[in-house]
């Protein structure tokens, strides 16, 4: 299968391109900067769709980017970022002659309000409450394909929790500090904290591209949750990523220093949290390669 990729030379993206490629598929990245096996986002807009079976958008600017002050010029960007990406690619797909048979978006669990007790599955109705879902639902309605195209092409979302893996996302952040010992939970430790293994997640993309079945498409995209069975606090995966690193926990970070450092609303995603239930994705039968923190956290060590 011939796949585009938007967004595909971040973290998610290289562990998406290099799945797609050991299975012996062809792989075209949607990127800023021209190159080889690459189109820019204008070329994309001014020549349309290349051929392809199936396409992704992962592109977005870095929520926990600690390079980046929280100011409106930043939240604009995040909006931008992924909502314009995905309609260009959603509009291309939609003004094709030969649409793909898959489209995947890969959002994030941030629609579902956070809260101790609250479980979250696929089926689990919301709607905005502050910045963060007000943009998981202007990005997932941006991907909308018409009616039309939608009974041929398979539409797909996937909110994955935070992202582990050796070479980026969250944990690129983490390891020196809990390294040094200077390690501990966030706020009170007791938010949930959905999560998922690069690699899980990109199997999960993965699938999710395969052609339909028999049965047509639904106009509706179907929505998988992208995180781990296991559900766990910050304290949690605070004490086990210590464990595994041999190193201590002892320097909890209060809730209003984390609200300083990043700005309280992007803070949330660290500070409060939601149990997100992969019932979807359990049910299509997927396999899980790191379903639990220890087995996870000990390939990311190691």
């Amino acid at each position: 299968m011939r796949i585009l990729i938007g967004g595909g030379s971040g973290f998610v993206g290289r562990e998406l391109t290099r799945l797609l490629r050991d299975k012996g598929h062809e792989v075209t990245l949607i990127s800023r900067q021209p190159g080889p096996g690459k189109i820019t986002w204008g070329e994309l807009e001014s020549q349309g769709l290349p051929p392809c079976e199936g396409a992704v958008n992962l592109a977005g600017e870095n929520l926990i980017n600690p390079l980046r002050w929280w100011n409106e010029s930043y939240k604009k960007d995040l909006f931008s970022s992924r909502v314009d990406t995905t309609k260009a690619l959603s509009q291309a797909i939609a003004a094709s002659s030969s649409p793909p048979h898959s489209w995947v978006l890969v959002s994030g669990v941030a629609c579902y309000k956070p809260s101790l007790t609250a479980q979250y599955t696929e089926d689990s109705e919301w709607t905005p409450f502050d910045l963060l879902s007000r943009l998981v639902k202007e990005w997932e309605a941006a991907a909308l394909l018409p009616e039309n195209v939608a009974k041929t092409t398979k539409q797909v979302i996937i909110r994955p929790g935070a992202v582990l893996g050796r070479d980026g996302g969250a944990m690129k952040q983490m390891l020196l500090p809990f390294w040094l010992g200077l390690g501990g939970t966030l706020g009170s430790g007791r938010q949930p904290f959905p999560w998922i293994h690069v690699s899980d997640l990109a199997g999960i993309i993965v699938r999710a591209l395969e052609p339909p079945a028999d049965t047509p498409p639904s106009s509706s995209p179907q929505v998988f949750n992208g995180v781990a069975p296991a559900l766990n606090t910050n304290y949690e995966f605070t004490k086990e990523l210590g464990r595994v690193l041999r190193r201590p926990t002892i320097f909890p970070v209060p809730g209003f220093v984390m609200n300083a450092l990043l700005g309280s609303e992007r803070a949330v995603i660290l500070t409060q949290g939601q149990k997100v239930i992969p019932k979807r994705t359990l049910e299509s039968g997927f396999q899980y390669n790191y379903p639990d923190l220890t087995s996870a956290l000990k390939e990311i060590v190691n």
